[in-house]
C-alpha cells in the first residue's frame, strides 16, 4: 500500500504568537526567541489532514513545563500548554467513530531538547503508557503486537508505531502495550538507508529513509540542500518499488538544515525559496518522480506541508488501487 503521512503533525498551528503567548510558562527556555519557521512543519489542522487523506501522524511528546502533563513539542518549541496527548487521542477516536471503515497510524516519539532539565524518565514513560492503555485506547488501538495485521483488522482502529522505549519501567509495561516497536536505539540518526528489525521472531523488517538534515557543505544554498534531500528520498522510493514486496518501507520527504548559513527551514526545504530554487522544493520535485511510479508500492511517505503543490497528495493516493481487506503489504 501507499500511505501518506504528516511529519511533525502537531506543529500545524505553531507561530510567533503561540510562542509569545507561552512566555509566562516557558520563559522561552532561557529567554531565547525562536524563529517559528524553524519548528513549524504543517499548515493545516490534524482534522483537515484526516479529511484530506493523511493516515500516518508523526507526534512528538514530552512533559509540559510543570513536568506533569504530556503535551507536544518540536525541539524547544512548545506547541501548546493546553492541548494534551489525551486530548489529541480523543480527537482521533471521534474521527474513527465517524469514519469506521478507515484506519490510522500514530507514530509517537519522545521529543528531547525541550527544557533545560527535561528527561525521558519513568514519569514521562508511565504517563505515555497510561494514555496508550486506557480503556478508550484499548478499544481504538489495534491490539496486536509486533505486526500490522490485515487492512480488514485495522479498519476503525489505530495502529501504534512505537518510536519510543519504556526502559525506565519494568518489562511488563513494554509487553502490555500493543503496536510495532521501532526502538530509537536502532533508528540510525539522520540516515538515508536504515534497516530496522521490528520483530525478531518473524523477521519483520522496516526499511527507512530519515535523512532529515542534508549533510551538505558549510554555507550551502537552499537549492543544494533540496537537491541532496530529494536524491535520498527518490532513491529510497525506487528501492521500495522494486524490492522486498512484503516488508515495510517508510520514507520521510521532510527535512531542514538549521545549522546551515543561512538556515534552511522546513518550509524552504518542502516548498522552495522563490527565485533561488527555480525547480521548487522537495514537494514540487516529487510530483514528476511520482508520475513515473504508477502501479508501484512505495509504502509510507511522510511529508511537510503536504497540500502544496495541490496535485501532490492526490497523485500519491492514485498510484495504487485500494487493497482488499485481507491485504498485508505496506
Amino acid at each position: 500500500m501507499n500511505i501518506p503521512g504528516a511529519h511533525d503533525a502537531d506543529t500545524w498551528n505553531y507561530s510567533l504568537a503561540t510562542q509569545q503567548s507561552l512566555d509566562h510558562v516557558t520563559n522561552l527556555v532561557n529567554n531565547e526567541e525562536f524563529d517559528p519557521r524553524a519548528y513549524r512543519c504543517q499548515d493545516l489542522s490534524m482534522l483537515t489532514m484526516l479529511n484530506d487523506g493523511i493516515r500516518v501522524f508523526d507526534l512528538r511528546y514530552a512533559f509540559d513545563v510543570t513536568n506533569s502533563t504530556l503535551v507536544f513539542w518540536h525541539g524547544p518549541g512548545l506547541v501548546s500548554e493546553t492541548a494534551t496527548v489525551d486530548d489529541v487521542l480523543f480527537g482521533f477516536y471521534q474521527w474513527l467513530d465517524d469514519h469506521s471503515s478507515e484506519t490510522i497510524f500514530l507514530s509517537f516519539q519522545y521529543e528531547g531538547g525541550t527544557t533545560a532539565y527535561a528527561s525521558d524518565d519513568a514519569g514521562v514513560q508511565l504517563a505515555l503508557f497510561n494514555a496508550l492503555s486506557s480503556p478508550a485506547a484499548r478499544h481504538y488501538f489495534l491490539q496486536t503486537t509486533g505486526s500490522f495485521g490485515t487492512l480488514g483488522e485495522a479498519r476503525g482502529k489505530i495502529t501504534l508505531l512505537k518510536r519510543f522505549d519504556l526502559d525506565h519501567l519494568s518489562a511488563g509495561y513494554t509487553t502490555a502495550l500493543p503496536g510495532v516497536h521501532f526502538s530509537p536505539t536502532n533508528w540510525t540518526d539522520n540516515s538515508p538507508n536504515i534497516t530496522l528489525v521490528y520483530n525478531s521472531s518473524t523477521g519483520g523488517t522496516a526499511y527507512i529513509e530519515d535523512y532529515y538534515q542534508p549533510l551538505t557543505p558549510e554555507n550551502s544554498t537552499a537549492e543544494e540542500n533540496i537537491q541532496w534531500k530529494i536524491n535520498a528520498t527518490e532513491a529510497h522510493l525506487t528501492t521500495a518499488a522494486t524490492s522486498h514486496p512484503d516488508d515495510l518501507f517508510w520514507s520521510f520527504a521532510s527535512s531542514t538544515n538549521l545549522q546551515n548559513n543561512p538556515p534552511v527551514t522546513p518550509v524552504i526545504q518542502a516548498l522552495g525559496n522563490g527565485s533561488l530554487t527555480p525547480q521548487g522544493g522537495v514537494n514540487d520535485r516529487l510530483v514528476p518522480f511520482l508520475q513515473t511510479m504508477k502501479g508501484k508500492r512505495l509504502g509510507i511517505v511522510m511529508m511537510d506541508f503536504y497540500e502544496t503543490p495541490s496535485e501532490l497528495l492526490p497523485l500519491f493516493l492514485s498510484l495504487l488501487p485500494p487493497k482488499n481487506s485481507t491485504s498485508r503489504g505496506y
